[in-house]
């Protein structure tokens, strides 16, 4: 999220080598806040737990302290996920969600946690990742004015590890082995592509049995997506970062025309790979809507957003969902 550069427009860059295949201090614990049930009553919200058994692979990357401020999350060097379970109705279905933040910083509320209260609404497991950053993944160096790749990609890392980790404890979180999906906002989007398609190898070494379970989701959500041009060969080419091809999971993608930050150059690319390798592909693209937006609002602070039919994204996820096979005529 708030990137100060366009994807698609020329612009001097001068990246590192593309496509890469701790400290001591504890960090700040999110303050909790409390999940309204199925029947209008507030209960404890659920607990992070951590998402590596034992050393965090490149831990030194990430130093400072771990901090939460009106919304946002910076330093994080422990990656963890909350799972959000629904209180009936449960589809079967999980959805890993992946806040914004340009890969320097984390949208936790706006495109996390209220997202995974939704998601649980309507009877889908939601887990927040709260993913390494800052410079986890292709990201805005400000001391050249400029797009680079990660020293390590971090974020992949912990993308192919929580995907697996749910996979893991599908049993116990009443959960359909093949119906564990991606779901993200902004650099989270192009998280969501890059988990979808590099998954059949992992990005760190191997540290237990989780890591032999399949990181590839079963489908992917993204939207208003970055870096998708990124290490691009032509105007509508992708970011060669990410392989698509045909074992890519269907994906539904959503943004506004009139994406300040970034330009719908980037979805448009990803579609035109998806579609060239026969994906099945859902597109939606809006007059109005700006950049950042959630549920009920904008980090843009859009004058009357919920009046602007993008606002009714949340209703389209949920037929997108049924028409995949996802959550309609479960086998309980």
């Amino acid at each position: 999220m708030l990137y100060p550069f366009r994807n698609g427009v020329a612009v001097l860059v001068f990246a590192l080598a593309g496509c890469q295949s701790n400290t001591d201090q504890s960090p700040k614990t999110i303050p909790p806040q409390s999940v309204t049930d199925s029947s209008g009553l507030n209960k404890p919200a659920p607990t992070e737990q951590p998402i590596w058994s034992a050393v965090v692979p490149d831990s030194s990357l990430v130093t400072g302290i771990e901090t939460y401020n009106d919304g946002m999350v910076r330093n994080v060097s422990k990656p963890t996920i909350t799972v959000y379970a629904p209180d009936s109705n449960n589809t079967g279905v999980a959805v890993l969600v992946f806040p914004g933040g340009g890969y320097n910083k984390l949208a936790i509320d706006l495109e996390g946690r209220e997202i995974c209260q939704w998601l649980a609404s309507v009877g889908v497991t939601g887990v927040l990742l709260k993913y390494r950053v800052p410079a986890s993944g292709p990201h805005y160096d400000a001391a050249c004015h400029c797009e680079k790749d990660p020293v390590k990609p971090m974020a992949l890392q912990d993308a192919q590890r929580a995907v697996a980790l749910v996979r893991s404890n599908a049993a116990a979180w009443n959960i359909d082995l093949d119906k564990i999906g991606v779901m993200g906002f902004s650099a989270g989007g192009h998280l969501v592509a890059d988990v979808s398609t590099n998954y059949r190898h992992r990005a760190y070494a191997p540290v237990d049995p989780i890591d032999e379970i399949s990181c590839r989701p079963d489908f992917g959500i993204v939207f208003f997506p970055g870096h998708m041009g990124f290490h691009a060969s032509g105007p509508y080419a992708l970011n060669r970062c990410l392989p698509v091809d045909k074992q890519t999971p269907p994906m539904f993608i959503l943004q506004a025309g009139n994406d300040p930050v970034d330009s719908i150059q980037n979805s448009l690319r990803y579609y035109i790979a998806l579609k060239k390798a026969g994906v099945s592909t859902e597109y939606h693209i809006y007059d109005e809507g700006g950049h950042a937006f959630g549920l009920h609002k904008t980090a843009m602070n859009i004058p009357d957003f919920n009046e602007l039919p993008i606002a009714d994204w949340p209703v389209l996820v949920e037929r997108w969902l049924r028409t995949i096979g996802m959550t309609a005529d479960r086998k309980r």
